[in-house]
């Protein structure tokens, strides 16, 4: 099969490699479309704990095209979503529900062979039917449990004012999932135009354009929305000068919550002091735990919306340009391969 493998960071090439096959309790799937996020942007960099030789993809939708022995519940044709973290179950970590900080975590795409190729092989119980999803509405099953489990950390009181840094499909699936979960009013705020008219016809409260060339205006613009603060400040760029004003626009006893991935290096000065005096309260999320089966629920019911997110689709064989584009185009919201 044709498949995209990494030897070292940003050292890649499209490559031929025996079809794989399915274990006891694994199955093939015949990949349909894999999405890129900026997860896979690092990963070229060499960031995120790659192992290498290294086939990326984390966001899969594919076809079930072989069983291993003992597998039920899945047939061949079936259109499935892939969560791909795979946890032991017993060490300490997953015994206290971390199964993200499983001792011997495996994850498809990142330590194990991923969806930028043909096939794929996962553990069964994995695989989530789509349930009548298009396989391009449920290639964001995987970054929706993301959001869902970042909801299940943040813990926002029903009632909170929440203001979200970032239009990207992480920025806006989780907002929407906010406004469904106890965000009386959910501001976006994004230096592009027709991706926070995007969140508009999503039902998002409020947005704001935030200019990179006059951050103050910006910033004034978000304080006349909420002078003393937002109940919750969400960054979901991972860029380190957003996330420098995260707590300045946050009210007295609230909290900043880092949902963005910045760079492994990068370091946010924070003042002890204010967090302190004004009881502020910084979360982190990491991955997805627990949260799959209500990802797929909120993609087939509607509760997230997809339609128009998808900006670019390439094939497999000009991966490259891919992440060139997710990298580099602000004019791309989501990019995928479609197989």
């Amino acid at each position: 099969m044709k498949a995209i493998v990494y030897e070292e960071p940003r050292e890649f090439a499209l490559t031929d490699v025996g079809d794989p096959s399915p274990g006891p309790g694994e199955v093939r799937l015949r990949t349909r479309v894999a999405g890129l996020c900026g997860t896979d942007v690092h990963l070229h960099e060499g960031e995120f704990f790659p192992v290498y030789p290294l086939t990326p993809g984390h966001e899969i939708v594919g076809e079930v095209d072989l069983l291993g022995d003992g597998v039920t519940g899945l047939a061949p044709g079936d259109l499935v979503a892939l969560d791909n973290m795979i946890s032991c179950g017993n060490c300490d970590a997953c015994r206290r529900a971390r199964p993200a900080y499983c001792r011997t975590l495996r994850a498809l795409g990142v330590t194990d062979p991923g969806g930028f190729a043909e096939y794929v092989v996962a553990p069964a119980v994995k695989c989530h039917p789509a349930k009548g999803l298009t396989p391009e509405t449920a290639v964001f099953a995987e970054p929706t449990a993301c959001a869902i489990h970042g909801l299940d950390v943040l813990g926002a009181r029903p009632g909170s004012d929440i203001l979200v840094f970032g239009a990207g499909p992480s920025g806006i699936v989780l907002a929407q999932l906010l406004r469904h979960t106890g965000g009386v009013r959910v501001t976006v705020a994004a230096p592009t135009g027709f991706k926070l008219q995007l969140a508009r016809d999503y039902g998002i409260d409020e947005t704001v354009l935030v200019d990179p060339d006059d951050p103050s205006g910006s910033q004034a613009a978000l304080r006349r929305l909420a002078p003393d603060g937002f109940d919750v400040v969400v960054d979901a760029t991972g860029a380190l000068g957003v996330l420098e004003s995260c707590l300045g626009l946050t009210r007295d006893g609230g909290t900043m919550f880092v949902y963005g991935m910045a760079t492994e290096k990068a370091v946010l000065p924070v003042n002890p002091y204010e967090i302190f005096r004004r009881e502020l309260t910084i979360k982190g999320s990491f991955s997805q735990s627990f949260s799959f089966d209500r990802a797929m629920l909120a993609l087939e019911t509607g509760t997230v919306r997809t339609e128009g997110l998808i900006t670019h689709r390439f094939e497999l064989a000009r991966y490259g340009s891919a992440i060139d584009t997710v990298r580099d185009d602000h004019r791309c919201l989501k990019a995928v391969v479609v197989m």
